[in-house]
């Protein structure tokens, strides 16, 4: 089985410059618990926003902020469902496109 480089598989960057964002956004904007506790600032239809805009841009800076949307949506859920539990594979909202994982499987079935 192939050793997992960590490295390959997470950015500790991504979390750093994710986080610097957030402390900027404090003092910008005000403290989360209350923009997003009161429901002042929506947090996943901001969240999409910024997904648009990397879109159309390609600035990954956009997806910084999207990360940090979807974050104060676990912080302060606005869903009225909001809930949490680890799901199985069979709950799993899936991928679009096919894993390499995916692909191998589909290959040694076809031999």
């Amino acid at each position: 089985m192939e050793q997992i480089d960590m490295s390959k598989e997470y950015s500790e960057e991504f979390d750093k410059l994710r986080k610097n964002r957030v402390e900027m956004s404090f003092y910008k904007y005000g403290p989360a618990r209350k923009n997003f506790g009161t429901g002042n600032v929506q947090a996943i239809p901001t969240m999409e926003l910024c997904v648009k805009k990397y879109q159309e841009t390609g600035n990954r800076e956009y997806l910084l902020d999207a990360a940090n949307y979807l974050m104060f949506e676990y912080m302060y859920p606005q869903h009225p469902k909001a809930n949490f539990h680890a799901t199985s594979s069979e709950e799993s909202a899936g991928i679009v496109g096919i894993s390499v994982n995916e692909m191998e499987r589909f290959k040694n079935d076809s031999i």
